[in-house]
């Protein structure tokens, strides 16, 4: 670089020959002060220069990326008694606030107040990574031998998984459920929905079930706002080996599925959100509460139904990844025949009425998970093992109770 020296300035001699952001376009921009100037000091200022650019633009990038990070988690850790309650007045959620292209959820007293001792309770949940397994009881699923009995179990049964139940939040919707959950399990939390009594065994697509799905999927907002990932199982799944091995780290959604074409990532699948897993992020956050708005457009349908009508523009306005599981792991009684005992990781009792129904033909899978475990090696390998047709579930005339 070529300098004319004056009595008092330095000025530059092709300048516009310097692409932009280069060291010495930096330089070439500063006119030093009257005085002459030493060449070692000139040599200093340009290398500041030219060494502040490159780490102003890295951190440009950067914060370009912030948007995508987890939302705040509450300060406060509670490591007393692993159980809590509160009290659901009504579903309706804060929306977020638009920063930029993040997107920041509210977290103010009403949140709070609403999910009370929930931000206390996640940390001795959580897994190291800060994902909670979650699952919901009413008094009908809770009670001894009944559905959440029958989930433990299949953990301390399954290949290596027993460790997870250390991780899973059980969320009771009715006070009897609440008593029942802290008899046999560290981790319960009680949200009471006062606006009508869901304590019964419930029929599918009743307006007591509709109204259990629906709240459920508002403290699962407030977990990922908290800025926890969940995994959310129906109580009446059994499991069989790690879930977390099959789902994908790039999706921000991924669930089971009632029909699988077999890409996991084409939105012509049919979702199961009896079972799956959110990443917390806030187009997450976004996501859950665009989901739980559009109820009211979709009335009387239950959360399933209708994530399946904006699936599309819930990937198209948001982004979001939704990956979608393989029926052949995440199996059924709606679709059994496609799932070998040899590649199994849990079972829904799906297309089942009533819960004695649920109840005898789980026990039943979890019988002939026994069976299968206690092979060898060799007779595991030596061929495949099929699940049994469910005898009260699974088909339109197998619903008495």
């Amino acid at each position: 670089m070529m300098y004319l020296e004056t009595a008092y300035t330095y000025r530059l001699w092709s300048v516009d020959r310097r692409p932009a952001g280069s060291p010495d376009y930096a330089c070439s921009m500063v006119l030093l002060g009257s005085g002459r100037c030493k060449e070692a000091s000139l040599h200093a200022v340009c290398l500041l220069l030219g060494a502040a650019i490159p780490t102003a633009l890295l951190f440009f990038l950067a914060s370009d990326r912030l948007g995508e990070g987890l939302s705040s988690v509450a300060a406060s850790t509670w490591w007393g008694n692993t159980t809590t309650r509160t009290q659901l007045l009504a579903p309706p959620r804060s929306p977020p606030v638009e920063v930029g292209d993040a997107l920041v959820a509210n977290d103010g007293n009403h949140e709070s107040e609403l999910f009370a001792g929930l931000a206390e309770l996640l940390p001795s949940v959580a897994t190291d990574d800060k994902t909670v397994i979650i699952t919901s009881v009413n008094e009908a699923f809770a009670r001894p031998d009944s559905l959440l009995g029958l989930f433990r179990e299949s953990f301390r049964g399954g290949e290596g998984i027993e460790h997870l139940l250390a991780h899973v939040l059980v969320v009771a919707v009715d006070a009897m459920a609440f008593a029942h959950c802290k008899a046999v399990h560290p981790h319960c939390y009680l949200l009471e929905v006062r606006s009508m009594n869901l304590s019964s065994e419930n029929s599918f697509l009743s307006e007591a079930y509709v109204e259990l799905v629906w709240t459920k999927l508002s403290l699962q907002q407030r977990v990922l706002e908290l800025g926890y990932s969940f995994l959310f199982t129906d109580v009446d799944i059994v499991w069989f080996r790690n879930p977390f091995r099959h789902i994908s780290v790039f999706a921000d959604m991924t669930t089971s599925s009632d029909i699988f074409h077999g890409d996991a990532a084409s939105l012509d699948n049919w979702p199961n959100t009896g079972f799956y897993h959110v990443k917390a992020r806030n187009r997450t956050v976004e996501m859950l509460r665009r989901w739980l708005a559009a109820r009211a457009r979709f009335p009387p349908n239950h959360e399933q139904a209708v994530f399946n009508r904006i699936k599309h523009e819930l990937a198209a306005d948001l982004g979001v990844r939704i990956r979608f599981l393989d029926t052949a792991r995440f199996a059924g009684f709606c679709r059994i025949f496609h799932c070998d005992m040899g590649a199994a990781c849990t079972m829904h009792a799906n297309c089942c009425f009533g819960l004695r129904n649920k109840l005898q033909d789980l026990r039943d899978v979890l019988d002939q998970w026994r069976n299968y475990t206690g092979l060898t090696p060799h007779e595991k390998t030596s061929r495949k093992f099929i699940w049994k047709d469910p005898a009260k579930c699974g088909t339109p005339d197998k619903r008495g109770a």
